[in-house]
């Protein structure tokens, strides 16, 4: 009964008039595109084209983000330009929201926006990244008119990195919300010129701070898509920066002084070996949760409540060895999965919910080397805050991003005095980071008003963005609004085990444009997804995820199922293919 209240939430009952339609494509002759594609062609104001290039069919590319796998282009028209370039009056820099377009040959008639991670500040290719490790397609090859940008700067080299544009107010609004919405009419006109007709079907994917891109756009342009795809989401980004550098705070406690540094080795405070231990610990209490012993625990909200670091991981009477944890250590655990807090106690950010992915490299990356690099500290220092700090902080004798992470010596950062002003504006920085950073309308009003669709995929151990955030925004902002009728518009696949986006021991490879283009153009909602490990053929090199566990089966696939349901396996088949497992209620 649970599976087919699943696949009866796919009709849309609160417009049971709507019908949805199928984009219709065009295809050029290779004569028709190389006219076609001549700079001189594409015309729209405030644009700049600097170049457009017919690119033969057969190149190949890596399809995605690291990990991927390289496929092979069709014939397609390469645009490069910028738009709305200008000189900061602030920092007296030139500022411009540069991107790239792709114009396939065979165009299948829809729209791909190409949201890019991290602290954006450069144009990647514009593959038209469909999620997931090991992608073995690409929004491209799909036959989409794809788009990447740079979120209007460019990241500047040094120690201070790309954060430093956020000393421009302007940098800021268009990193955080306006280059999306700059670049999305400016993309369907230049589609128009190239092929005489804006998308029929518009859709726009990315994942971390691309996810977060996707969800910002579902609130605030929700009527010029018509399909989200938001992976790992940053959704309360900001919170989840300070977050990290009160994680490294607390790192910094049980972390040994560096000979050379005279700093906290924040890489001394848990070996992967302690992690591994903890994340085998987690699977010994909460595999069986699912009904299956797999190595893999899929029941992750149970787990919750089954699983305890001070009394489920043995205690070390002398020094951590792989096989205990310190007290110290617990204790600095369990602080960082109950969430950061200020001197009040007062919650700054999610808390983390116990996963199995602990145990994988990027655990141990995103806490004690991310959170410390040209990465948490300069988007906190210099984006997030108002006012910014100078960059001297930064730049000056004796101080060093590590410092004002962990604030050596009271000068860095203060999760008291400066986690506050995520929160402020001023005359100058006119809008708050949780402004400019976050959706204005949590409940996507205008994307259900639109008939949109989003699906939404994060992994139960990703290090950075809490998977329980993502969760808590399904249950008390989306469902709170829609009811019963949340799942017609936007459904949330959990993947257990995976870190950030990708990789941990994780099935990390699905495909989840296809489902959501069935999904917007033919109302078929969808009620699972398939994910595989990359533990196997084709899979070999940087797409071969080393973290699957060596008791799976080659290839292994589990069904990726709609919160709040899991899979759970049927009771007879190989416990290796998702054929014999089911979307039920835990």
């Amino acid at each position: 009964m649970a599976i087919a209240t699943l696949a009866a939430c796919g009709d849309d009952s609160t417009s049971p008039a709507y019908t949805p339609t199928q984009a219709v494509g065009i295809t050029l002759t290779t004569a028709a595109a190389t006219a076609a594609c001549d700079k001189t062609k594409f015309s729209y104001t405030g644009a700049t084209i600097t170049s457009a290039t017919l690119v033969a069919a057969g190149q190949t590319e890596v399809a995605g983000a690291t990990g991927a796998l390289t496929v092979t282009n069709p014939e397609y028209c390469k645009v490069i330009g910028k738009l709305n370039e200008r000189v900061s009056p602030v920092d007296g820099k030139t500022y411009s929201i540069g991107f790239e377009m792709r114009f396939p040959t065979i165009w299948n008639g829809r729209f791909f926006h190409q949201v890019n991670g991290g602290m954006d500040g450069s144009i990647v290719a514009a593959v038209g990244d469909i999620l997931g490790g090991g992608e073995a397609s690409s929004g491209l090859t799909k036959g989409f008119v794809t788009l990447s940008s740079n979120a209007g700067h460019t990241a500047e080299a040094g120690s201070i990195g790309g954060g430093v544009y956020g000393i421009d107010p302007q940098a800021r609004l268009d990193y955080g919300y306006n280059a999306v919405a700059a670049l999305t009419p400016m993309a369907k006109s230049l589609i128009k010129n190239y092929f005489g007709k804006k998308p029929d079907k518009s859709y726009i994917v990315g994942t971390s701070n691309g996810g977060r891109h996707t969800m910002v756009a579902a609130s605030r342009l929700g009527d010029q898509y018509d399909g989200f795809l938001a992976g790992s989401p940053g959704l309360n980004l900001p919170k989840a920066a300070v977050a990290q550098l009160w994680g490294a705070q607390q790192l910094a406690t049980i972390s040994t002084i560096d000979a050379t540094t005279q700093r906290p080795n924040l890489l001394t405070s848990f070996s992967l070996a302690d992690v591994q231990l903890v994340s085998k610990q987690i699977i010994a209490k909460c595999d069986a949760l699912d009904g299956l012993v797999d190595n893999q625990v899929n029941n992750l909200v149970a787990c919750q409540s089954t699983f305890n670091i001070v009394t489920d991981v043995q205690t070390c009477s002398g020094a951590a060895d792989g096989t205990c944890l310190t007290s110290n250590q617990k204790t600095v655990l369990a602080k960082m999965h109950a969430g950061a807090v200020n001197g009040a106690g007062a919650a700054l950010y999610n808390k983390f919910l116990w996963s199995e992915g602990i145990g994988s490299s990027g655990w141990r990356s995103w806490k004690m080397t991310n959170s410390t690099g040209n990465r948490d500290p300069l988007s906190v220092a210099f984006v997030f805050m108002v006012p910014p700090v100078s960059p001297t902080v930064l730049t000056g004798a004796g101080t060093t991003l590590l410092d004002y992470a962990i604030n050596w010596n009271g000068t860095g950062f203060s999760v008291d005095n400066d986690a506050p002003k995520i929160f402020l504006s001023n005359s100058t920085y006119t809008e708050s980071a949780m402004s400019f950073m976050t959706p204005p309308d949590l409940t996507m009003s205008k994307m259900v008003a639109n008939h949109g669709r989003m699906m939404l995929v994060h992994g139960a151990g990703d290090p950075v963005f809490s998977v329980n955030d993502t969760m808590n925004w399904y249950d008390n902002n989306f469902k709170a609004k829609w009811g019963a009728n949340a799942s017609s518009y936007a459904r949330l696949f959990i993947v257990p085990g995976m870190g950030h986006s990708r990789g941990g021991p994780a099935t990390d490879q699905y495909d989840m444009v296809d489902a959501l283009v069935n999904w917007v153009e033919k109302g078929i909602a969808p009620a699972s997804i398939t994910a595989k490990a990359r533990n196997s053929t084709p899979f070999s090199g940087s797409s071969l995820n080393t973290e699957v566990p060596l008791t799976w089966g080659l290839g292994r696939t589990r069904l990726l199922c709609p919160y709040p349901a899991i899979a759970k396996y049927n009771g007879s088949g190989s416990i290796e293919d998702a054929v014999n497992f089911s979307c039920t209620a835990p």
